[in-house]
């Protein structure tokens, strides 16, 4: 994810939208310790934030530098720059060692990891047996505004990253090699809805801070013409406050595989 949300970094965190509270006390209900969570591409730091109300520490890395100026602080939150640079031996020292952590989370980042290197790490440190990963995305098909949505992405598609198709579908082609605990697993995520209170100013910007609109944007195009915005303003309606979006999620949950 190194430079894909760097330059809007302090739009991202503002307004990316928040994750329900029941999603970390339902992980917590499954580590029957609550001593150290790891949060993988912590990006702005909005889950270690949530999973910090139930664990003892929580340990959030990313290797995007400008994304972790922006973090929210919290006194049991320990944010670690991990550049791509940063080896699965030096990873893994850096989180406690093997067998430390009782939950792994990824919201929204497991897609733009080095997929076996991350897997290794995670069996590593997760603590055996009863250690839990979760990972989990959303994607822009939002329930009450599906007419627009489907337009806006068919626009972008052509010029999104190849490991966004893995989000876009919802997680279901995503490796996951873990052992099930019931709540999603590979080749069935579980689909969870994510209500959020957005203006149709906060939802505008929300679409400009899009790896793939901010990187067509460099490059002199703009993916997202007036005539879509338009056209978004207009499914909207005419109010000005806020209104309660449904945006559609999917998460996997596992704990390490027996031997």
């Amino acid at each position: 994810m190194a430079g894909l949300y760097d330059k809007q970094a302090e739009q991202y965190a503002q307004l990316r939208p928040k994750y329900p509270k029941e999603w970390f006390s339902m992980l917590a209900s499954l580590t029957p310790e609550l001593k150290v969570a790891w949060d993988a591409g912590t990006g702005s730091g909005q889950a270690a934030l949530n999973v910090a109300e139930y664990y003892d520490q929580v340990i959030a890395t990313d290797v995007s530098a400008a994304q972790l100026e922006q973090a929210g602080r919290h006194p049991k939150v320990r944010y670690l720059h991990t550049p791509i640079s940063t080896s699965e031996d030096e990873l893994v020292t850096m989180l406690g060692g093997d067998n430390s952590i009782d939950l792994i989370i990824s919201a929204c980042a497991v897609h733009w990891f080095d997929l076996p290197f991350f897997y290794s790490v995670a069996n590593r440190v997760l603590k055996k047996p009863h250690g839990i990963i979760a990972v989990w995305t959303y994607n822009y098909n939002i329930r009450n505004l599906e007419k627009i949505m489907t337009k806006v992405l068919e626009v972008v598609k052509p010029y999104n990253d190849p490991r966004l198709q893995h989000a876009l579908e919802g997680y279901k082609k995503l490796p996951f090699p873990f052992e099930s605990v019931g709540l999603g697993f590979e080749g069935s995520p579980m689909e969870l809805d994510m209500e959020v209170q957005m203006t149709l100013d906060q939802l505008l910007g929300l679409y400009k801070t899009g790896s793939t609109i901010v990187k067509a944007k460099e490059q002199g195009l703009d993916l997202l013409s007036d005539e879509i915005w338009e056209e978004i303003r207009r499914e909207w309606g005419d109010s000005t406050g806020s209104r309660k979006l449904v945006f559609l999620a999917y998460m996997l949950v596992g704990r390490p595989k027996s031997n």
